[in-house]
């Protein structure tokens, strides 16, 4: 079971450069907002000063997209506006994203090489992987993502499976999360899918409620 990994005080000051909010940057550093919290509380601007979480407060909501601060108003939000790049990914979960790219015909359900689409019929799940060709997971540009099956992904970007994967597969070992062998990471709704096809066991969660996105 993976343990909460450590922020340093530079990995926080980097993600409240890059972001309006503690909120924001706990996504930016892809942790739970608690984790962050607790890391942020920790340090100082100097000695004796304001902590890093009291700093990055932004309780007026400054710089955010004025939609975002309302139950309503999330969820009306415009695809298109993430999509074209002015509003930023980072205000909203990779899997609300790619929902309402699917719902209003943005991205086609289907690999973009071999065109594979087939369900499983108990879930109707795809094993399909939202793919960055820029590697940059906010670049939501339609020229820039597309869905590869898992046997497209290996062959044309590398291996999806790891060789301690496959042999716990072939010697019918319980599977608890995939190993290095994709340098790329997953949103809640890969995983999920990864879940359903008994590849991927979600990490018990730890006593300060900590979560993080994994790595293939």
């Amino acid at each position: 079971m993976s343990k909460p990994k450590p922020l340093t005080k530079e990995q926080i000051l980097l993600a409240m450069r890059m972001t309006k909010s503690n909120k924001a940057a706990a996504r930016y550093l892809n942790v739970s907002y608690i984790h962050y919290k607790g890391w942020a509380k920790s340090y100082h601007e100097f000695e004796g000063g304001r902590t890093l979480f009291e700093i990055h407060k932004n309780q007026a909501g400054k710089g955010i997209p004025k939609f975002l601060t309302s139950n309503m108003g999330k969820s009306s939000w415009d695809v298109l506006d993430v999509v074209e790049g002015r509003i930023s990914a980072k205000h909203f979960r990779p899997e609300d994203i790619k929902k309402k790219m699917l719902e209003e015909g943005l991205l086609k359900e289907e690999c973009a090489l071999c065109g594979f689409h087939d369900r499983r019929l108990s879930d109707y799940k795809m094993p399909l992987i939202l793919d960055f060709k820029d590697n940059d997971p906010n670049h939501y540009n339609l020229g820039n993502i597309r869905f590869l099956c898992y046997n497209c992904f290996f062959i044309n970007i590398g291996d999806v499976f790891s060789e301690k994967d496959i042999h716990q597969l072939e010697t019918h070992q319980p599977v608890y999360g995939t190993t290095e062998a994709v340098d790329f990471e997953l949103d809640e709704y890969q995983l999920e899918q990864l879940q359903k096809l008994g590849l991927y066991q979600p990490p018990k969660p730890e006593d300060d409620g900590s979560e993080f996105i994994s790595r293939l």
